[in-house]
């Protein structure tokens, strides 16, 4: 086949390609409208962005100087770019800092974040939102985290010549990039300027798959955020009468079968006490959480007990305490491991020193499989496992100690990715901005 058949084909796949993305968003956002009939966050979703262009002109207008835009998904990239942002705005405070969001769960938990001069949801991708954003804000530096991609933000910005950085991104053989198919979604990666991969597997992925952007192992970002949470020390005197001198599991991001679980292990370690925060803080499930654990109090309600101690459950019923309570923990349990998208932050725990359990889906965690080699993390998949694991670590006080130790330096070890990657903006960006 002659060379120009071949590229006429090629085209032709991205263009089809091109079609299939944009039915897709156009059948994304009629189904969150829908759904935002009965569905809460479907609805932040829609307000969120209503009349965003005249909000985001007159958020612009409130400042002056370069604009950098980070864009997360939700909380957990939040987190994960927080270090670089704050590192930008400590050591270059004339940058202004534009942060996106496309979850609710993350815009309306760091909508107030002090560290950002301007916080929005992100449009819905489109050419003529592309367009209208970036007119708008004129960034002289976008920032995406982890695997966020958006092909006409992306194209728009490749074609303005933005510098455009991918930063603790994350791959798997799975993903479409890498599939025969994904041609048009490895498009999207090319319009980087520069990516860097947060672990070997991601590097040898974009090195073996023909990926033209330059990439670089930069680490992640997480270890230096969950670094920074450990020094952000907060004294809430309510649980520290709770734990006294008991046994405690803080459990993280729990869903229901995690819960589920968590029961059974109370009734089997009846002195053993759980702090429990929840994945979902609505109060229909915060009230079955107190029906289904005996002697348990929510932490709103702990706050005004005259004796916390004499309860054995308390149920977080709050926004923004996870990080800072695994510290009061002997063990951590962190939720999500029943889920097909795998377990949540285990981090956040592991920085504290704390060996960390979890459920059987955490094939996306290279974390969590770095800390069970290790023998630092325990994942189970019945009851019997979960509650015999748990007796045997508090069982050898010695053997636990040296462990969380171990979990500590482990995050140690694995910090400096947020230097590594200002290092690189200032050589080839700041200097030239």
């Amino acid at each position: 086949m002659k060379p120009l058949a071949v590229f006429e084909l090629a085209l032709l796949h991205i263009y089809r390609m091109r079609f299939l993305y944009d039915l897709f968003l156009f059948l994304y956002s009629l189904g969150i409208r829908v759904a935002a009939l009965k569905n809460e966050k479907a609805r932040q979703w829609i307000n969120g962005r209503n009349q965003w262009e005249e909000t985001l002109r007159l958020e612009v207008a409130k400042g002056n100087g370069p604009i950098i835009w980070f864009h997360c998904a939700s909380l957990g990239e939040f987190e994960q770019g927080r270090p670089v942002i704050e590192a930008i705005k400590q050591r270059h405070p004339n940058y202004r800092v534009l942060l996106t969001f496309f979850s609710p769960s993350g815009y309306e938990a760091r909508k107030n974040y002090s560290g950002a001069d301007i916080i929005l949801y992100l449009p819905l991708d489109g050419k003529s939102n592309a367009r209208s954003f970036l007119d708008s804000t004129q960034p002289v530096m976008a920032v995406f985290i982890k695997y966020e991609t958006w092909y006409y933000y992306l194209n728009a910005l490749h074609q303005r010549k933005i510098p455009t950085l991918l930063i603790s991104a994350i791959f798997f053989k799975e993903q479409i990039y890498f599939r025969p198919w994904g041609g048009f979604m490895k498009k999207m990666l090319n319009c980087f300027s520069h990516i860097f991969a947060q672990d070997e597997t991601s590097y040898a992925l974009l090195r073996s798959s023909n990926v033209t952007s330059p990439f670089s192992l930069g680490g992640d970002t997480r270890y230096d955020r969950v670094v920074q949470i450990t020094h952000e020390h907060v004294h809430i005197r309510s649980l520290e009468l709770f734990c006294e001198q008991s046994d405690v599991i803080v459990a993280g991001s729990t869903w229901k079968e995690d819960e589920q679980y968590l029961h059974s292990l109370s009734q089997r370690h009846p002195s053993l006490k759980l702090i429990i925060a929840p994945h979902e803080i609505g109060q229909h499930h915060i009230q079955r959480l107190k029906e289904q654990f005996e002697q348990s109090i929510t932490f709103s309600e702990l706050e005004q007990s005259h004796d916390p101690s004499s309860y054995k459950t308390v149920i977080i019923d709050c926004i923004g305490l996870l990080s800072k309570l695994y510290r009061f923990s002997t063990l951590a349990y962190v939720g999500g491991g029943f889920n097909s998208s795998g377990i949540h932050n285990i981090l956040e725990a592991s920085a504290y020193g704390r060996v960390v359990l979890f459920g059987p889906q955490f094939s996306i965690s290279n974390e969590a499989k770095a800390l069970i080699a290790l023998e630092l993390a325990y994942s189970y998949a019945q009851q019997d496992e979960l509650s015999t694991r748990v007796g045997q670590l508090l069982n050898d006080r010695t053997a636990l100690n040296e462990k969380n130790s171990a979990a500590h330096q482990f995050v140690m070890e694995n910090k400096g990715a947020t230097n590594r990657i200002l290092s690189y903006m200032e050589k080839f960006y700041f200097y030239t901005s």
